[in-house]
């Protein structure tokens, strides 16, 4: 106590930090267990927000590293429709016209071959052909997508005139074929595997297709040749310019039947929509969040009933309104800031371990940190705010009485 300048009259000492959160710390030492299901609630709402944001920053993060490995600049020209809405098709010299253009890097094309299936074995009906496809494929085709081979090789003038084919990943584990030299069943013969590719997330309908050469599908399936895609990898710093002057160099006569695209497009549309996904999630994290701060006003009320004796006690001894306030509110505080730096631990470890299972960058943004922690702090002052103004207005004698 301090001594005012008035005449002798006591003044309360001010009440030093330290002591608060001592004195905050001994409150939720009395109540253990509801404390801590408390702050369980609000770690089970920071940890949502906090995963939630992680394993989106994650997700990006792979995507970005997918786009910089393969690039930007890889564009498709396919076929539309003519003006009375029916398929088009490209001319068999369109690769040849586009490879002319200058800043164009590599072209190559694959055509699929129409009415034609690939099986396990021979046993397999006709109909069910499980959505796989059959295509004749460029020899430049890897170089040209990026494509790189999970076992054995990729076509060369040789077997481009054999029966053999390369797998994409996704038809290869759906036929059962794990190792090259076994044998599918493709067009009404037997086609021998010499290569898997890896999956292909910029032409994932290689994926589901069984690529052969062209020699092979013009003389053995009776394919026309005509391409039905052709890859196109253009100079970075003129991918929009090469973008639209393709369909008028593909198809000169029509060029309005010619559709061209971009597909790394499609992996910014993906994270745009993982994006609007998140923003349900982290509604969901809100809620939970919400039920935490419920909780703990409901701990900090509780607290005001039961501690009216130590309240009044603290009054008589000379402790003002304000030191009450004070000290509910620091309660209230470090029981948020527990279940949030529980939270933020629980999210982080969430986001570690998904990541990894996909086989992801771990990134736990820092903003989901911050984010946490200040929600929690936040709501752990909303939540305490009543129950330390009704602690503080108890008068010493009412809060001595018995209850």
């Amino acid at each position: 106590m301090t001594t005012s300048p008035a005449g002798g009259v006591p003044a309360p000492r001010r009440l030093r930090l330290r002591d608060l959160v001592v004195v905050g710390a001994g409150g939720l030492a009395t109540r253990r267990l509801r404390a801590a299901l408390s702050a369980l609630g609000v770690a089970i709402g920071i940890a949502a927000i906090v995963a939630v944001l992680g394993i989106s920053e994650s997700s990006k993060a792979d995507l970005l590293a997918q786009l910089d490995r393969l690039g930007t600049n890889l564009l498709t020209v396919t076929p539309g429709q003519t003006f009375g809405g029916d398929a088009a098709t490209l001319p068999e010299q369109s690769v040849g016209m586009i490879r002319r253009i200058q800043p164009v890097l590599q072209a190559a094309a694959i055509a699929t071959v129409s009415d034609t299936a690939v099986y396990r074995n021979d046993r397999i009906p006709s109909e069910e052909t499980g959505g796989l496809t059959v295509a004749a494929a460029d020899l430049k085709l890897p170089q040209t997508i990026g494509a790189t081979l999970d076992s054995g090789a990729w076509l060369n003038a040789a077997s481009a005139r054999y029966p053999a084919t390369v797998l994409g990943a996704t038809a290869a584990a759906q036929l059962g074929i794990d190792h090259i030299g076994s044998q599918v069943w493709l067009g009404g013969r037997w086609f021998t595997v010499v290569g898997i590719l890896d999956p292909m997330p910029l032409a994932a309908d290689l994926d589901r297709a069984a690529l052969i050469g062209f020699p092979t599908a013009e003389g053995l399936l009776g394919s026309d040749g005509s391409p039905t895609t052709v890859y196109v990898r253009a100079d970075p710093a003129a991918v929009t310019d090469v973008q639209g002057v393709l369909a008028a160099t593909a198809n000169p006569e029509n060029p309005n039947e010619v559709k061209v695209s971009r597909p790394s497009d499609a992996l910014a549309a993906q994270a745009a929509a993982k994006s609007a996904l998140n923003s349900l999630l982290l509604g969901l994290g809100a809620v939970a969040l919400l039920v935490g701060g419920v909780g703990i006003a409901n701990v900090m009320v509780m607290g005001v009933l039961e501690r009216r004796s130590e309240i009044g006690l603290r009054r008589a001894l000379g402790a003002t309104r304000g030191h009450v306030r004070v000290q509910f509110l620091v309660e209230s505080l470090l029981l948020a800031l527990l279940g949030g730096a529980g939270g933020v631990a629980l999210g982080a470890l969430v986001t570690a371990g998904y990541a990894l299972h996909q086989h992801w960058q771990v990134v736990v943004p820092l903003t989901g940190v911050a984010t946490g922690v200040g929600a929690a702090l936040g709501l752990g002052a909303i939540a305490g705010l009543y129950p330390a103004v009704r602690a503080a207005r108890l008068s010493p004698t009412d809060a001595l009485r018995t209850v």
